[in-house]
Formats: structure tokens, sequence, C-alpha cells
């Protein structure tokens, strides 16, 4: 049995809509055991509004993040619900490093909501990455979707900030951690494509020095130590071959676009690199829809599945 902590995210967006809807097709799993993190009248408003009042008292929830009854309002982006979101998944990440729990799956989060509320956030890898007393750099996203895994060297930041960041030991290190997740789904050794930062990977120096000074020096140094890697090239050319089991993006558009293309509303996006496995979906809060009972689960049901070991 897999012990999974899922928190709710935006109290405010469909987070505690799908949780509920991801928990009741899941009850007839009983080789997933779930514990929800988070404001317990999120969860009571969500049910009333998706008919699922019976499923909340069956449920194992540990308070948290709790926010007054004027924050607690559909599609509203406050303050007090980006502090919820943090707050939840924070010890939910807790729980997890203290061994309570094999995984952390968390609800979408809304960015402006919790730069509202002051937190540093630069998406969920970041917040593991602290919760975990490491640096940032050192946590990655994987975006899983329609037959693809992209893992990202650089996230939620400007291309200009991106760019300055991109060495080749990060480089490396978002490879080694993309192939050490493909090793607990069951694929010991990947397949890896490299993306290039330019157009044709700079098509040598042509279109820039980057590639050759960043994204090749890393691709030797990885082969040197085994890894099985193609590239630096284009990242066009190497998603068109399809013949990878991981990708590595080195922007944030070079991975998410193609994922998001193949596998809309169903991506999963783990947070790798860290003692704690974190996964949430590949899609946002969905603030237009919040309330209305009409948001789909099937990416956070992915993302658990996923985490439990039962798909890839």
């Amino acid at each position: 049995m897999r012990r999974i902590a899922l928190s709710l995210g935006d109290p405010n967006g469909i987070g505690p809509e799908i949780v509920l809807k991801a928990l009741a097709e899941l009850a007839s799993e009983p080789q997933i055991k779930v514990t929800v993190f988070g404001a317990p009248a999120a969860l009571e408003r969500a049910a009333a509004s998706t008919g699922l009042q019976a499923l909340v008292p069956t449920l194992d929830v540990r308070s948290c993040g709790e926010l007054s009854g004027s924050a607690l309002r559909w599609g509203e982006v406050n303050a007090q619900a980006g502090a919820s979101t943090v707050a939840a998944a924070t010890a939910a990440i807790q729980a997890a490093r203290s061994s309570e729990f094999d995984a952390v799956v968390a609800g979408p989060h809304h960015e402006t909501a919790i730069a509202q509320a002051g937190i540093p956030f630069s998406g969920y890898p970041s917040l593991v990455a602290r919760v975990c007393g490491q640096p940032e750099s050192s946590v990655f996203l994987l975006l899983v979707g329609g037959g693809l895994r992209i893992v990202h060297a650089t996230l939620h930041e400007s291309v200009a900030t991106a760019l300055a960041r991109i060495t080749p030991e990060l480089v490396i290190a978002a490879t080694k951690s993309g192939a050490r997740a493909c090793g607990l789904i069951g694929i010991d050794k990947p397949k890896i494509a490299l993306f290039g930062i330019n157009p044709h990977a700079s098509e040598g120096t042509l279109f820039g020095p980057e590639d050759a000074a960043r994204t090749l020096p890393a691709a030797e140094c990885l082969r040197a130590e085994g890894y099985d890697i193609t590239g630096p090239a284009g990242a066009d050319v190497l998603l068109a071959d399809r013949k990878h089991d991981l990708y590595v993006a080195m922007l944030h558009d070079q991975g998410h676009i193609p994922v998001k293309l193949l596998a809309p509303q169903m991506a999963s996006a783990i947070s790798i690199g860290a003692d704690v496995l974190l996964a949430s979906t590949g899609h946002g809060s969905a603030m237009d829809i919040a309330g209305s009972g009409t948001a789909r689960p099937n990416a956070l049901l992915r993302s658990l599945r996923l985490v439990a070991g039962l798909s890839s």
C-alpha cells in the first residue's frame, strides 16, 4: 500500500472539487491510502457543490491553512488563499519527510495569490527545496503526459534570468534527477535527449555561443559517466523522432508546450531531486470554473496513480 499526502491547492480554485472527485473514484483502489491536508471549510464547501457530502466524513483530513469566511470565495484570488495553499503543501511535505507518507500530491496553486501573501514561490519544486533544506536549483520539474517525460533545467522565471542560470552543472543535475525519476517507474537506463538552448542547438556557434559553452559540455560529461545521451540538438527535431524515454528542456516553454499539446489537462507535474517526491497537476487552479462542479479530476488521478506506481 502506498501512503499519499494530498494537499488541496488553492481553496478558491478547483483543487478541493477535484480532490473529492478523485477520492471518490479511488475508493475502489485499496492500494492507495490518502490523507488530505488543507482547510476543512474548503473541502466541505466543495462537497456541497458536487453532491459529495457523504464522502467527507470517511476521509482522513488534517486541518491546516484555515482562512476566514470572507476570503473563501470561489474564483477569488487573494492572499489568504495563497497562504493556505502553501501551508497545506508545506505540512504535507514535512509529513512525508518524517516518513509518514511515501509521496505528496499537491492540488493546483495560483501563483498570484501566493505572491499576494508575500511568499517567495516559483512553483512546487522551489517549495519542496525550501522545506527539505536544499538549494532551489537542486529540485526540478518533470512533466509527464502524452507519452513524454520532460525535465526542465529552468522553470518560472524570465528567459533572461533562465539563460543567466544555465550552466553545464545545472544541465547535468537536471538530467541526473530525471534519470533517477525514470528509475522509479521501471526505466533503469533511459534513453535521454538533451535540448539545445538556441534553435538547432546553435548550429555550431552560428546562432550564438551558448550551447557550445553550456549544453555541449554537459552532454560530454554525462556520456563519460555512462548515460545514454542524444544531443544537444534542436527540441523540434528530437521531439519529432519520439525515440527517447526522457527529454531535458532548457526553458519552461520548451517542455510545457509539447506536453500540454499532447495531453491537455492531463499532464502530471513532478518535483524531483529532493528526498520527498511531490506530484501535482499540469494545469492551474481554473478560477473561471471554480464552484461550478464541472472540473474534471483526470490529471489529479493520474498524478496519484503515478506516485503510487500504478501508471507511468
